[in-house]
This record gives C-alpha cells, structure tokens and sequence, in this order.
C-alpha cells in the first residue's frame, strides 16, 4: 500500500485499508512519496493497522521489479533506510511499524539468495528484535527460522499462484482472479494448510498470514469475498503480533 507518488495514483488503500489487519507499505525506493507515506500510515493507525514496511530496490521507473546487482551490504542498506523512514512517519503519527516485508525483485533476489536474505535479516534485528520479519516463500522462511531471535511469520497467497515446489509466480496478474476461488483458497490455507498449485497438484503452505494486493483493481470485491467466509467458518484474524 502507500505506492502511488506526485501526480500518480496507484492502489485502493482507503478502501481496502478497513477489510485488513496489516499493511505492507513503501517507502520511497520501488514507489511513494514522503507525503504518501505520511498519509498512509496515518490512515492505518486510523484503522489500527498493524504498518509494515514494504522496502524495495532504488527503481521507481521498474516499480521495483527489475532485479539489480548489489552486495549484501548494499541490500541491507537499502531496507535499514527505509524502515527508517518509515518508522519516523510511524512515530509522528504515535504508533510503530510492526513487520518488514521485501517488495518484488528485492524479494526474489532474497529467495535465490540466502546470503542476501541473511543478511537483510540481520540488518531487522539490528534495527528493532521486535519486529517481525514476513516470509513470502519457504526459501526465504528457511533462512529466518536459522535467524536466533527474529521473529518470523510465512505469509500465504492467495491471488497468486504456486509451483509446486511452493514457490510463487510473481509474473503473472491478480487483476483477473475470481472473487469466489480466492475466498475458497483462502479458507483451505487457512483451515488446512494447503491450496492447488498450478499443475493441480496440492501443496502445503503452512501460512499464518495471508496477502491480498492492494493494488488489483477487484481487491476490495476479493476482500468482500473473504470476509464471508471468515463469517460462515468463523475464522479469527489477529494482528501480526499475536502470532509471531
């Protein structure tokens, strides 16, 4: 959330922002605006939003999706200041962010790489050992679970599509995705830990927190759907914190 910058809007967040229990939001690199990012970690607390940090790489004209070449250093640079961006809007608004998330090819570069996960990781601790570090696939949450002392929660998806080796296919749209079939994805995760990869074949993914992208044009007709069926199985969401 918290992506669009000067004249260019992009995302929901007004609307989806009441449907959810956290936020992944940018902080400059792939996307935002110090006044974005003021406004929307304001408009989180207004709806007591557990705020993410949603760092990315230094590419606003590839949304941050272009990989790049960088040290482990330099990538744990890059999201030491951006929480620390963000954390200083979180502060002037008087609350805190909770979890990191990487954001798209600072994500998949994590995932091939467990050096520059680790050190991503290490980068977190140093920063707060509060927070809580969002796993997005089983690379990435096999690296934290060696990390002594972060706190770690695996995230599941539910508008995009798995391999079957768990990992995701970030390429494709979630613009597209059936409101009934998220629903239905996101109770078998959440009830049995598992969902049908792409080929059929069906795969566990032990999530305890699931994403929806705030920038998909149906995200709040998504969420409505959800939401019924929090209702009809009387499913619990709690924030982040009650469960890393």
């Amino acid at each position: 959330m918290g992506e669009s910058f000067g004249n260019w809007e992009m995302g929901h967040d007004v609307d989806v922002m009441p449907y959810i229990t956290s936020a992944n939001i940018a902080a400059g690199y792939h996307a935002a605006d110090p006044h974005v990012m003021r406004e929307t970690v304001a408009l989180a607390a207004e709806h007591d939003v557990g705020i993410g940090v949603h760092p990315g790489l230094p590419d606003k004209m590839g949304f941050g999706r272009r990989a790049m070449d960088a040290t482990p250093d330099e990538v744990r640079d890059y999201v030491t200041y951006q929480l620390g961006a963000l954390t200083a809007f979180a502060e002037q608004q008087g609350t805190s962010v909770q979890h990191v998330k990487p954001h798209g090819a600072m994500y998949s570069m994590l995932s091939a790489d467990s050096e520059l996960a680790r050190a991503v990781m290490e980068g977190v601790l140093a920063v707060d050992e509060d927070l809580v570090y969002l796993a997005t696939d089983m690379n990435i949450y096999e690296v934290a679970q060696d990390m002594e002392g972060l706190r770690t929660v695996f995230e599941g998806y539910v508008d995009l599509d798995y391999r079957p080796d768990r990992s995701l296919i970030v390429e494709q749209s979630v613009e597209n995705k059936d409101p009934e079939t998220v629903a239905d994805r996101f109770v078998s995760i959440a009830t049995e830990g598992v969902v049908e990869a792409a080929n059929g074949e069906e795969i566990e993914v032990p999530a305890d927190s699931i994403c929806i992208h705030g920038d998909n044009p149906h995200a709040v007709d998504l969420l409505d759907a959800i939401h019924d069926r929090i209702e009809e199985y009387d499913l619990d969401l709690v924030s982040l914190d009650r469960i890393a």
